[in-house]
């Protein structure tokens, strides 16, 4: 069965970059009839939190990608421990002494050689040296000579040679873990046959390539993305508390149009809302992948959120609105919203006090408005009555005839159409604006 996984720190809240790539693997692992991991990798003690950790899970449900398991690096010590003992067992991996300080060193003298900075093992000597000082040991794998070579099914063929990379550093002084090594015991253990991710780990793919072998364990398919980046070509990090799940949520980004941009986003795919999550998976191929650098676009995700709230029946929204918002005032004003948060401003308006906006100009024109309005009960007619009468008696038409109404109407230059909400604001408080009080 294929596997995929998605693996984030517990170290901050979820942002759209990351939940681009969970939104991924989990299409891909229901297109291919696959199971979807979730690996919480959380060796890093100091700075994983519980707290982070639940955050993530109510983002990644509330998105709608939900796991068939979820693991903790930080519950797998053991293992990495074993795996460790076969490679050193192996040769695979060795100590090293080196402070940042002697690395910085050595890469300094290789450049000014006008050499790669590869790392080299000291000769037996400084070994020695290292040793007598009493400096406590990390250990590095230990990188076979020769090529590594897979084929990624977004970038195409990727070839590397050992000889421009670095035996990389996998446990540091104390004993603790660094990501690389601990990364791939977990997708060897947990059956992971696909890891989809960022190009910025395609260098460490080359070496987890290379573990994997040397643990006698397959090599998974591997896909790396083009990482989002703001309009300008900037990196996204700068702006993760506006681009945080939680802050979108907040905002009233629905859970469909924000997943319906991620995954058509660098894709050769139209940018639009489907109708559901199981829509985005039948769509959903690798080949559509780009490696051009998708740019994340605020107002675009506002437009598609639009889109999606302006199709949306009031039984789909009703639990996300207050108590007080009727079925009418949502077919009022739903092809008017951005936001769900929108639809208590216009609730407002039309329940609540609201100052009037009147220009002086207008303001006679508007008094003997509030006197011609209709006679009770009101209803979708109201408001072209309103408007023929008033027409007639001031020659007004155009903007000039209806702007000066809905600003008074509503505080408001844009709106909904009033010939649905003016019956919502009601006889008391239309004439009281349009009066110039309050109401």
């Amino acid at each position: 069965m294929t596997a995929f996984r998605f693996a984030p720190s517990p170290t901050g809240f979820l942002h759209v970059g990351n939940a681009r790539l969970a939104l991924i693997n989990w299409l891909a692992a229901k297109k291919m009839g696959g199971k979807f991991v979730l690996r919480l990798d959380d060796t890093d003690a100091e700075r994983s939190t519980d707290e982070f950790a639940e955050a993530i899970k109510t983002d990644m449900q509330w998105l709608g990608l939900e796991w068939d398991s979820v693991e903790k690096q930080s519950d797998r010590l053991a293992a990495y421990d074993v795996a460790f003992d076969i490679l050193k067992a192996a040769g695979r991996v060795y100590e090293c002494y080196e402070t940042p300080q002697d690395l910085d060193r050595q890469r300094k003298i290789l450049r000014s050689q006008g050499k790669a900075p590869v790392y080299s093992p000291p000769d037996a000597e400084k070994l020695q040296k290292y040793m007598d000082e009493g400096r406590v040991a990390h250990w590095r794998f230990k990188l076979a000579d020769g090529s590594i070579d897979f084929t990624d099914l977004v970038r195409g063929p990727v070839h590397f040679d050992t000889a421009n990379l670095s035996d990389p550093v996998i446990r540091r002084e104390d004993g603790s873990w660094l990501y690389m090594l601990p990364s791939a015991i977990d997708d060897a253990d947990m059956g992971i046959t696909h890891v989809v991710r960022g190009e910025d780990h395609v260098a460490n793919t080359a070496l987890q390539v290379q573990m994997f072998e040397a643990l006698d364990k397959p090599v998974p398919t591997f896909a790396h993305l083009p990482l989002l980046t703001d309009l300008s070509g900037g990196g996204l990090s700068k702006r993760l508390g506006s681009l945080a799940l939680q802050d979108l949520r907040a905002d009233g980004i629905e859970p469909l149009a924000l997943a319906s941009y991620l995954a058509h986003l660098g894709t050769s795919d139209d940018i639009k809302v489907e109708a559901s999550l199981q829509d985005l998976v039948d769509i959903f191929d690798f080949d559509n992948f780009s490696r051009a650098t998708p740019k994340f676009d605020p107002a675009q995700l506002s437009r598609l959120n639009a889109q999606l709230l302006h199709a949306m029946d009031f039984a789909e929204v009703k639990d996300q609105l207050g108590d007080d918002v009727t079925e009418d005032l949502w077919l009022a004003v739903r092809t008017n919203i951005e936001s769900l948060g929108d639809v208590s401003t216009w609730n407002a308006i039309a329940n609540s006090d609201t100052d009037p906006v009147i220009d002086a100009d207008d303001a006679a024109f508007l008094a003997d408005a509030a006197d011609a309005l209709p006679a009770t009960p009101w209803d979708e007619n109201t408001w072209g009555a309103l408007t023929k009468s008033v027409k007639e008696a001031s020659g007004r038409k155009g903007k000039g005839l209806f702007m000066p109404l809905r600003k008074a109407l509503t505080g408001q230059e844009h709106g909904p159409e009033l010939k649905a909400f003016l019956p919502l604001i009601g006889p008391d408080r239309a004439k009281a604006r349009l009066k110039g009080t309050r109401g």
